[in-house]
């Protein structure tokens, strides 16, 4: 990632702030001064958005930049500032109420995973702090959801469960946590066999493992947390290997775990009022004469048989492990993230996340927190009526669905919802975890999804200590 200046938010007060050059966000009708307006009419400018425009003043520097915004206003289009501006200073001409969420989304922009290449040109772009702006809380969330991008970035060559590990150890000792890890053949005596047998086939430096971090679980007084995440280091399909082109991206499968594992640091680094699990269940889904394989019927840690339809449909069958051992803490709210099917971006694009839960509160509250922090999600039914697409006439349940149900993101959530903690509320997100198109604050590549949504909810019901 990016080595920018550590401090890109000024604070109001500082000598420099009254320097800064002002921002202006205009949609097609809105109004430009007489000064910019010529200028703006010479380059084309036209609100609409994507736009930006610098317009020099008398000496060649920069007098204030001009951002489109289309019809309506959206704080998140201030992601674009870092990659369409020149190194400077930079003031938002907006209210504080607007400016706020626009400064976080500035600092979200910010990221450029750049860590292979030899040149790292990006300009060295600063803001002054809105009125009002929590800059350690937004730096935090912004760093948050750059650990998950550029964990989704790093090659698996360089991201695989060991590294994983390494990253979960660091968050661990670095807010006091402890951290269990079971790791290899030890899954089967600890009985982990459903991400044993995903991952046995992988080289033995990428043995599977599960990783586990506990927060402050000696004090009972508090409501306990469950973070799951699917850390799919590469997946190859298994021996229902994929496609080159489908292949390709699957670097990004371990997207669930780096999203629980970033949204666990925040919880901690926010002190918010609960105890906390963050399980993950780091596989490679490789090939060899050891692959688990399409026919075998495997154990889960629940004790329920699945059945293999397919190898490529392995995410479930480690969280499957890793939902049952979050139940053993008997958590009052559960998340899992994962990269889990293509079906959901077939129904809600790579944008769009769906959710999924059978708690009404749980579903108010994630898309109240998802519409303010604007971090979309969109519910989606576990419908009962495909329950029966995942029965098997052999084992307790498959883990492909027969092709009547069609619906594969619906009946992945029913198949997870099987190992779900049930002392309290679950709620799974398929996330994409991924940016298929390139634009200015958003480039190709990792990206967090239902991150900031998810801490907004748990800010909201826990606090703080």
């Amino acid at each position: 990632m990016s080595v920018l200046s550590p401090d890109p938010i000024v604070a109001t007060d500082a000598p420099e702030a009254a320097s800064a050059t002002p921002i202006r966000f205009v949609g097609p009708d809105g109004e430009i001064a007489p000064g910019a307006r010529s200028w703006a009419e010479r380059m084309g400018f036209k609100g609409r958005p994507g736009q930006v425009l610098a317009v020099p003043d008398a000496d060649g520097g920069v007098d204030r930049v001009l951002v489109g915004v289309g019809q309506t206003f959206d704080p998140m289009s201030a992601r674009a500032l870092s990659a369409k501006l020149p190194t400077g200073l930079y003031r938002l001409d907006l209210d504080a109420d607007a400016a706020r969420p626009a400064a976080l989304a500035f600092l979200l922009g910010r990221y450029a995973f750049d860590r292979y290449k030899a040149r790292k040109d990006v300009a060295d772009v600063r803001l002054v702090a809105p009125e009002g702006f929590d800059t350690g809380e937004a730096a935090r969330i912004a760093a948050a959801c750059a650990l998950a991008r550029e964990m989704v970035d790093t090659p698996p060559a360089d991201m695989g469960p060991l590294q994983m590990e390494t990253i979960a150890r660091e968050i661990a000792e670095a807010h006091g946590a402890t951290i269990a890890v079971v790791t290899g053949d030890d899954l089967l005596e600890q009985n982990y066999p459903a991400i044993h047998a995903v991952g046995r086939a992988a080289a033995p430096h990428r043995a599977p493992r599960i990783l586990e971090i506990g927060w402050n679980l000696d004090r009972a007084d508090r409501p306990l947390i469950a973070l799951v995440g699917k850390g799919v280091a590469f997946d190859s399909g298994g021996l229902d290997i994929k496609s080159a082109a489908g292949m390709r991206n699957m670097k990004k499968d371990m997207g669930g775990a780096a999203h629980a594992l970033a949204l666990g640091r925040l919880v901690m680094q926010a002190g918010l009022d609960v105890r906390l699990v963050v399980l993950v269940a780091a596989v490679e889904n490789a090939i060899s004469a050891d692959a688990f394989r399409p026919g075998d019927i495997l154990s889960t840690r629940k004790g329920l048989t699945v059945e293999i339809g397919n190898t490529d449909a392995e995410g479930r069958l480690i969280l499957a492990d890793a939902l049952t051992r979050a139940a053993e803490h008997s958590p009052g709210l559960t998340l899992d993230f994962a990269t889990l099917t293509g079906a959901a971006r077939v129904a809600l694009g790579p944008d769009l996340p769906p959710l999924y839960t059978d708690d009404e509160a749980l579903a108010a509250d994630l898309l109240a927190a998802s519409a303010e922090v604007r971090d979309p999600l969109w519910r989606m039914p576990l419908w009962p009526g495909y329950r029966a697409a995942i029965d098997s006439d052999l084992a307790d349940v498959r883990n492909d669905s027969a092709g009547w149900a069609q619906g594969g993101s619906i009946t992945a959530a029913l198949f997870l919802q099987k190992f779900a903690p049930t002392t309290g509320v679950w709620a799974h997100l398929d996330v994409f975890a991924w940016n298929s198109r390139g634009r200015p604050g958003w480039p190709e590549g990792g990206e967090a999804q239902g991150l900031r949504a998810a801490y907004a909810m748990l800010k909201a019901r826990y606090g703080k200590t």
